[in-house]
């Protein structure tokens, strides 16, 4: 195709590329039935989801021919791996659904006009479940509401609390005094400062466990998630929780209170304080995010990624994961002393000290797969 002379030659281009995107789009919506057929054909031949072989079958599909018609480099599998995400996403959700396991029983979620509560809220309801809301403000639309879950009966098979960290544990309380009948569960990220509550759940002979899902609520596709089930010796409230993931693709993972808070100084407490001191660094230094943007590296790119996420989180929440996890310390001490070394290293132009806490890193990092 030569070079354009004019404006009209433009516009006949850019109507050609407009005619590619219009056929383009249309067999990505080709293909998302298709998938949506093959998960409904592997769930008839009782397989799973996700299938790890084809998918490195597609992908080295999609790599062969992104060379044969001289795509850039790794061009064709970010494009498949966009929509094998999205068809997983699709066979998931179609999965949930047709396994209809709340078909026939009513959740109460309290706190559901919130994120998280209304992502369960949701999700519950995609499975069957008659879901109503419990929220001063309304839920998802289609779903039953009442401002305050203390007006009105009890009597559901399954009552999730997803109200805010603070106010949880005196949630759990007021319940274990009603003695509801079916199962509780919470969903907080810490567990701890809840220990009262459940414990008065547990003592006042209610099904109760605690779950943690380990992803935010703008999570479609669970594969590769993880969901805590936080263990407080009542295998009926913990059989349930789990069913409720059983036709997702999330790794369940038990374990008791007080593992999970010292699990989560590390894994929620360590990685927003390194992202959120990053951007206080910049945001303290006088730099112009804009201008550095023009001149990023990769690894900077992908560091002001992230922390762009964690600093658009819900700052209270992620202060009270800080501040109301006892064994928060630790992770934090950890991190001012690394970068206490890692200044000193610089400071007294130590080579061979700096070198080998890097390596000291890798081999750390290199065990951990293993």
């Amino acid at each position: 195709m030569g070079e354009p002379n004019d404006a009209d030659d433009l516009q006949r281009l850019r109507d050609a590329l407009t005619s590619v995107d219009t056929k383009l789009l249309s067999l990505v919506a080709q293909r998302q039935a298709l998938s949506l057929s093959i998960g409904r054909a592997k769930r008839t031949l009782g397989m799973g989801t996700r299938d790890f072989a084809r998918e490195k079958l597609v992908l080295d599909r999609a790599h062969a021919l992104g060379e044969a018609h001289g795509l850039p480099d790794g061009l064709a599998e970010r494009l498949l791996l966009l929509l094998i995400e999205a068809s997983l996403s699709a066979q998931e959700q179609d999965r949930v659904g047709h396994a209809g396991a709340g078909v026939g029983r009513n959740a109460l979620v309290i706190g559901g006009a919130g994120k998280m509560g209304r992502w369960f809220s949701t999700f519950l309801a995609n499975q069957g479940w008659d879901v109503e809301v419990a929220d001063p403000r309304a839920g998802a639309e289609g779903l039953a509401h009442r401002p305050e879950w203390r007006d009105g009966p009890l009597d559901h098979d399954l009552i999730v609390v997803a109200t805010p960290l603070s106010t949880t544990d005196a949630v759990l309380c007021a319940l274990a005094q009603r003695r509801p009948p079916g199962v509780v569960l919470d969903v907080a990220s810490l567990k701890a400062p809840l220990r009262a509550g459940l414990t008065a759940l547990r003592d006042a002979g209610v099904a109760v466990t605690s779950i943690h899902p380990m992803f935010g609520p703008d999570v479609n596709l669970l594969s590769g998630r993880h969901v805590l089930i936080v263990d407080l010796g009542v295998p009926r409230a913990n059989a349930l929780a789990a069913r409720l993931f059983e036709a997702t693709m999330a790794e369940l993972t038990t374990v008791d209170l007080d593992a999970h808070d010292q699990l989560m100084a590390w894994i929620l407490g360590l990685s927003h304080a390194l992202n959120l001191a990053f951007v206080g660094a910049l945001a303290r230094s006088g730099a112009e995010v804009p201008k550095l943007n023009r001149i990023s590296s990769s690894t900077f790119a992908a560091q002001l990624g992230v922390a762009t996420r964690v600093s658009h989180e819900n700052p209270a929440l992620y202060y009270e994961i800080q501040a109301l996890n006892d064994h928060g310390h630790a992770s934090l001490n950890a991190l001012v002393d690394a970068v206490t070394r890692l200044r000193d290293h610089v400071a007294s132009h130590d080579r061979e000290a700096f070198i080998a806490a890097m390596i000291e890193g890798r081999h750390y990092l290199a065990s951990r797969q293993a």
